[in-house]
C-alpha cells in the first residue's frame, strides 16, 4: 500500500536525486544536533554567546542589517534568473519559481522595512548561511528540470500547496512585524514576544516558514523538495528548543507554558 501511494504522490527521484535528498536531510539535520550542543549560527540573539566559545571563528563583523542583505540577495536573484534561464509553460514548475523567488524577496523586503537589528554579523556565519540559502535556491529550481516531460503524479497537490505557501508566508511575515514592534527606535533589547501564536510558542516565525516550504514541496511534489522542508523542519526545531532555553534563563517571568515550536507539544 505504501509504494503505490509514494508513487501517486511523488516524481520518480532519479538515483542523483536520492543521494542529494539524503545528503540535505542530514546536514540540515546536523546543523540542528550542533545548535542543541551549544554551537549555534553565530546571528541574532546567540552571536556573543557562540563567539566566545569558538576561539577559530572569523572575527570580522559586519552590522546585521547588512549581513542579512548578503544572505538573502544570492538566493533572490537565483529565483529572478530562474525565470530566464528555464521559460518552461508548465504551471508547476512555474509556481515553483515563483514560489521561491517570492520567498526570498519578502527575506529582503523584510531586512529593509521591517526588521529592527542592533548588533552585528560574523563573516563566517553569513559566508555559510549565504551558500546554504543559495544551494537551497538552486536546487529546488534545478532539481525540478530533471521533471521536465514526465507524466505527473496521480494525486496533483500543487494547488494545496499554493494555499500552505501562502498561509505560510503571510502568518510568518506577520509574525516578524510583531517581534519588530518589540523595538522603539534605538532599542537594543529583547523583550518577551506578544501576540499571535507567540502566546502559545516562542517562535511560531519558524513554524510557519516550515508551513512555507511544506507547501513548495508540495507544489514540486519531489523527493529532494520534502527532503528540504524535513530537514528545515529538524533544524528550525532545534533552533527553537534553544532559543526557549535562552529565553528561560534571561527572564524569570518567562511563561512556562510557552512551548519552543509546537503548541501545547514541544
Amino acid at each position: 500500500m505504501t509504494i503505490p501511494m509514494v508513487h501517486d504522490i511523488l516524481f520518480p527521484p532519479t538515483f542523483l536525486l536520492t543521494g542529494a535528498s539524503v545528503l540535505t536531510l542530514l546536514s540540515l539535520a546536523i546543523l540542528g544536533v550542533l545548535e542543541i550542543r551549544g554551537i549555534n549560527m553565530k546571528y541574532s540573539k546567540f552571536v556573543n554567546a557562540a563567539s566566545s566559545s569558538s576561539s577559530s571563528s572569523i572575527s570580522f563583523k559586519v552590522p546585521s542589517r547588512v549581513g542579512m542583505l548578503l544572505l538573502y540577495t544570492p538566493a533572490f536573484l537565483v529565483g529572478v534568473a530562474s525565470f530566464w534561464l528555464y521559460p518552461a509553460d508548465d504551471s508547476r514548475f512555474l509556481f515553483l519559481k515563483s514560489a521561491v523567488t517570492i520567498h526570498f524577496f519578502k527575506r529582503l523586503f523584510e531586512v529593509i522595512f521591517i526588521h529592527k537589528y542592533s548588533g552585528e554579523m560574523s563573516l563566517d556565519t553569513i559566508l555559510i548561511i549565504l551558500v546554504s540559502y543559495f544551494f537551497v535556491s538552486l536546487s529546488l529550481i534545478y532539481t525540478q528540470t530533471f521533471n521536465q516531460g514526465l507524466s505527473e503524479p496521480s494525486i496533483d497537490l500543487k494547488y494545496l500547496g499554493i494555499v500552505l505557501f501562502l498561509i505560510g508566508i503571510s502568518s510568518n511575515f506577520y509574525h516578524h512585524y510583531l517581534l519588530s514592534k518589540l523595538r522603539t527606535k534605538g532599542d537594543k533589547e529583547y523583550k518577551i514576544p506578544k501576540g499571535g501564536l507567540f502566546e502559545l510558542v516562542i517562535c511560531p516565525h519558524y513554524l510557519f516558514e516550515i508551513l512555507e516550504f511544506l507547501g513548495i514541496s508540495l507544489i514540486s511534489q519531489t523527493v529532494y523538495s520534502f527532503s528540504v522542508t524535513l530537514g528545515s523542519a529538524l533544524y528550525l526545531m532545534c533552533r527553537s528548543y534553544v532559543t526557549r532555553k535562552w529565553y528561560v534563563s534571561k527572564f524569570e517571568d518567562f511563561p512556562k507554558e510557552v512551548k519552543a515550536f509546537i503548541p501545547f507539544v514541544f
